[in-house]
């Protein structure tokens, strides 16, 4: 019985990953046929350069996706693993078939609508593939590898080969085209962080007051929250220090608000300090889905 249990937790694990990346597809698809090609803007990344290839030279954007991303397939198996590379192919093959089989309407010609929903629906494409644990883009596969061989942090690395793409885009196909093409980047990336952190962020708030255990209670009763205790002290010189109890608990950003709300309802001078937390896991929790 618990064999058959983890062998369709497993299978359902996998076919919603391959959802995502299907539906991932499909966006980035969306975005690049009804939106910025057709309009001649590019994006950042390996996309972006393809993007460029493709203006340049006329030959089919799927055929410079497909081959553009095949060292960044390689290079995924050595740097993070088997099934990470494979998922990856899986969505770069389905990317470039989607972009030669799907004949996508073309929704609008305005430019500023076009950088802007191009790339929202470019990095929902992009977020919604890693959400399936592969990519759409490989830059930063690239800037992990990098990372690994020269002093340069993966922010910095992407940082420089965007730089580079943007300054080519200005040169061959105009300055406003590059400006515009920052815009979609600017709006892909957004669109990315969205759909990969989820809405339901979390934040790790941590309080020091008086009133700790006031505090305390409420959390847990009130608002159903686990709240850890740290031991610690505070004081502003070596002879006035005190032992305090330091509360940490996990919620959503869309409790933030209301979290605050009842900590300064019961000590206004409290100390409420508050952190982003990538992910979460146990506890009391309320669920996001999961990577």
């Amino acid at each position: 019985m618990f064999k058959n249990e983890r062998l369709l937790n497993f299978i359902f694990r996998i076919l919603k990953e391959y959802f995502f990346i299907t539906l991932g597809i499909l966006a980035a698809g969306f975005g690049l046929q009804g939106f910025l090609i057709p309009s001649g803007f590019i994006d950042g990344g390996m996309t972006g350069v393809s993007l460029l290839i493709h203006f340049l030279t006329k030959i089919p954007i799927s055929l410079i996706l497909f081959v553009v991303s095949i060292p960044f397939i390689f290079l995924a198996k050595k740097q993070i693993g088997k099934s990470f590379a494979v998922k990856t192919f899986f969505a770069i093959i389905g990317l470039s078939l989607c972009l030669e089989l799907i004949n996508y309407p073309i929704i609008t010609y305005d430019k500023l609508l076009v950088a802007i929903f191009g790339g929202f629906f470019l990095g929902a494409g992009i977020g919604l593939s890693v959400r399936g644990g592969s990519v759409l883009d490989g830059t930063e596969i690239l800037s992990v590898y990098l990372n690994r061989k020269i002093n340069l942090s993966i922010g910095e690395i992407l940082f420089m080969i965007n730089i580079l793409i943007y300054s080519v885009a200005a040169i061959f196909l105009g300055v406003e085209v590059a400006l515009y093409s920052i815009i979609t980047y600017l709006s892909a990336s957004k669109t990315v962080d969205f759909i990969v952190t989820g809405i339901e962020e979390y934040i790790g708030i941590t309080i020091i007051s008086d009133k700790n255990e006031e505090i305390r209670r409420r959390l847990a009763k009130k608002l159903g929250k686990g709240v850890t205790i740290y031991k610690g002290k505070k004081g502003y010189n070596e002879s006035n220090i005190l032992d305090v109890d330091i509360l940490f608990t996990v919620v959503t950003r869309l409790e933030v608000s209301e979290i605050r709300g009842e900590i300064i309802s019961i000590d206004p001078s409290a100390v409420v300090l508050e952190q982003g937390i990538k992910e979460a896991r146990g506890g009391i929790l309320k669920k996001r889905p999961l990577h």
